[in-house]
């Protein structure tokens, strides 16, 4: 495969939007290929954490990458099956609620970036992650960058490509247990989740059981 010339990595800036200085200047360097890492899920009561890690190609950016919270539900998912389209490559991981509550959601989160980059079909020479925490055992250097997801396209490509994924696995898993609403709340601790699992009780493998308010039933 040619090396990409940093003279093709020119691409409109809009303020306030994620850019691609990170990884021009990653590329710049000599780095041929760099991966955007981010998750979605740390905060649900039930449900995995799930984690995408993106390389995009410099030539084929997609217009409109954000931070996926700042997209509506439509944009996220046309934009999925954009980056997913024109990407150079893009794996997505999960780590299971109970995965989770044997260790913590921190480590959950890393670990599910750890095998979303180790999925990669390239293996990247870098990472840029989100956040403050560098993911352990990734088979690359990397850097990570508070709120990462507004600095550059490529963590925001993969933020988007986490959260649609795990709305539609918590959509999907919604269909097996009708009375909690997952399909509308993907997990988060709602009034109707809350008074669901009050009512009903917590499931084994899907709600976390060492997160509030579930951990003091367990006491």
């Amino acid at each position: 495969m040619a090396r990409l010339r940093s003279d093709s990595l020119l691409i409109p800036h809009e303020p306030g939007k994620p850019d691609f200085a990170s990884e021009r200047k990653l590329i710049r360097s000599g780095i041929e290929f760099v991966a955007g890492i981010d998750e979605a899920g740390r905060g649900p009561l039930a449900g995995p954490v799930v984690a995408a890690a993106v390389i995009l190609n410099p030539r084929k950016v997609p217009d409109g990458l954000d931070d996926s919270k700042r997209l509506t539900p439509q944009r996220r998912a046309e934009l999925f099956d954009i980056i997913v389209d024109k990407a150079l490559a893009c794996a997505v991981a999960s780590v299971s609620a109970p995965m989770i509550d044997a260790s913590d959601i921190l480590k959950a989160a890393l670990e599910a970036m750890r095998r979303a980059v180790c999925g990669l079909a390239i293996q990247p020479g870098h990472a840029l992650i989100d956040g403050r925490d560098v993911a352990p055992g990734l088979p690359c250097p990397a850097t990570a960058l508070i709120k990462g997801d507004q600095r550059s396209v490529s963590i925001a490509a993969a933020s988007i490509l986490a959260k649609v994924t795990r709305d539609r696995m918590m959509a999907q898993t919604g269909k097996y247990f009708p009375l909690y609403g997952l399909e509308t709340h993907v997990g988060y601790a709602t009034e109707f989740h809350r008074n669901a699992m009050e009512t009903h009780g917590p499931v084994v493998g899907l709600h976390r059981f060492s997160f509030s308010p579930l951990k003091e039933r367990q006491v």
